[in-house]
């Protein structure tokens, strides 16, 4: 038999974890404007080039249509850090470009690779 003890705590253990749940909330994408704008890049300024691309090695295609979307170089725990390519399928009316590095002043933002739609 529970006691009102045990009873009052499991309530409030349960308003508790219901109000931390209410918290999330779904961030809609934002409008396609054209072009890299300031708010397009993610991440603190960095003053370290990334590296050159490393080479990888595409092979065949997992299935017929596949487009290879080539690795970058993320930033991640104040180093540059490769993330390896991967195959993709195709999305009718985008087109996918690269993930890059755009030179600010004396540092580096990064902008993430994503599908646009094609004009």
């Amino acid at each position: 038999m529970n006691s009102p003890k045990h009873s009052m705590l499991a309530l409030a253990t349960a308003l508790a974890a219901s109000a931390l749940l209410s918290a999330c909330y779904v961030v809609p994408a934002r409008p396609y404007r054209g072009g890299y704008a300031y708010d397009d890049v993610y991440g603190p300024p960095v003053t370290v080039a990334p590296p050159p691309a490393q080479v990888e090695v595409v092979g065949v295609a997992p299935y017929p249509g596949a487009i290879w979307i080539g690795g970058y170089w993320n930033w991640v725990g104040g180093r540059h850090v490769w993330v390896h390519g991967r195959w993709d399928a195709p999305r009718p009316g985008y087109r996918y470009e690269p993930h890059m590095w755009r030179r600010d002043g004396q540092s580096w933002r990064e902008a993430p690779g994503r599908w646009r739609p094609v004009n």
